[in-house]
């Protein structure tokens, strides 16, 4: 089987247990494809352009039992919705050269400050690894560039190191 049939196999596979399962129940992506085929992981991501670089944000739930998974990589703690926090593509993470550090998201005529606590790595809740150009962001953030309703969930941004 070619590597696009099976990576089509796999997802399809995939949407049937979100479908059915759930966190916990000893099920893992490990169980659905092929370590490598169907979920590449992304070591690197574009290049960070000054004033602009060009990124899909995702929502993610930093609390302690939400869609996060484990404590943010860069303080090993969970964090609040309501704090304005992002993870960042592995590449742009940086082995975790920007941890702490501030960036400024720009969406939706708006600009808002986010702490970088963690790594987009989602290899859990029976979700793949994350794109190469993805902030994965709180749902503080998504409040204050005045994103809501059925916009939730991919959005394209413009973001910089602040």
């Amino acid at each position: 089987m070619s590597h696009k049939k099976m990576t089509m196999s796999c997802l399809v596979v995939l949407a049937l247990l979100l479908a059915t399962l759930r966190p916990g129940k000893g099920h893992s992506c490990e169980d659905c494809c092929e370590a490598g085929k169907a979920y590449p992981t992304y070591r690197c991501s574009p290049p960070v352009v000054a004033g602009a670089t060009r990124a899909i944000m995702t929502l993610n739930d930093f609390d302690e039992g939400g869609d996060g998974g484990d404590p943010s990589a860069c303080d090993a703690v969970f964090h609040r919705n309501s704090e304005r926090v992002v993870a960042l593509s592995t590449g742009w993470y940086a082995g975790g050269s920007r941890c702490g550090d501030r960036i400024r998201i720009r969406a939706n005529g708006r600009s808002v400050l986010a702490k970088v606590v963690d790594e987009c790595d989602r290899e859990h809740a029976f979700q793949p690894p994350c794109r190469n150009n993805v902030v994965d962001a709180s749902q503080a953030v998504w409040d204050a560039l005045g994103i809501t309703g059925e916009e939730v969930g991919e959005y394209g941004i413009t973001w910089s190191d602040a």
